[in-house]
């Protein structure tokens, strides 16, 4: 899958997710650092700019309930193949030896 997205884009679009969460559970940004035991400025340049640590990361996610719905999306879509064969097997699709009748 391409996709159209930077990731400069994709650090601010999750940037905006987390504030988004922390403003909709009514923390302000020192409570979440508090709870989280990220730092204040760690937080605050996050929310800008869209660096953080991936430790920091999930601490936040942890605080916020979000942790579980990342790692699940991690996880990807389960294969239907057990072997290799089976996945050369799918994508042989048998040509037609007759023309259609009309």
């Amino acid at each position: 899958m391409i996709s159209l997205m930077t990731p400069v884009q994709a650090q601010l679009a999750i940037a905006d997710s987390v504030r988004e969460q922390r403003l909709e559970q009514n923390l302000t940004q020192a409570g979440l650092a508090k709870r989280s035991g990220v730092s204040l400025a760690t937080l605050r340049k996050f929310e800008q700019q869209g660096v953080i640590s991936l430790e920091s990361l999930v601490k936040l996610l942890m605080v916020l309930g979000l942790l579980p719905a990342l790692v699940k999306a991690l996880e990807g879509a389960q294969t239907p193949f057990a072997t290799i064969d089976e996945v050369i097997d799918q994508g042989q699709v048998q040509k037609r030896k007759r023309g259609r009748r009309t």
